[in-house]
């Protein structure tokens, strides 16, 4: 399964490589569309290979569905903790109840109910 994985990366590898190659040409980014940029007198542009913009938004892609997916699963991990949080407490309590139980038998026999 290792070697899959690896395989896996390396063409990977591979096509971002040849995507790359390929796409090497300026394209220039502007941060408005002109008519607005003329309105508030303010533009800021950027020219930039073509396979960064391609790349780059794979990754803002990437990004933006993990925290959405981290934030859409929050309330699953808050419920999992909270119900970590009871049952370390139902088990203090219950070996507290068996500790009380057993204050009064022989260790042997106390042991031996709570291996039961």
């Amino acid at each position: 399964m290792k070697y899959i994985r690896y395989a896996f990366w390396a063409v990977l590898a591979v096509v971002l490589i040849c995507v790359s190659l390929a796409n090497r040409g300026p394209v220039t980014l502007n941060l408005l569309p002109s008519d607005m940029a003329e309105l508030l007198n303010f533009q800021y542009s950027a020219t930039v290979p073509v396979f960064i913009v391609i790349l780059g938004g794979i990754i803002a892609g990437l990004l933006i569905g993990f925290v959405w997916e981290w934030l859409r699963e929050h309330k699953h991990r808050a419920v999992a903790a909270q119900r970590k949080t009871e049952v370390k407490r139902l088990e203090r309590q219950l070996k507290k109840t068996q500790d009380e139980r057993d204050k009064d038998k022989d260790e042997v026999l106390a042991i031996l109910d709570q291996s039961a």
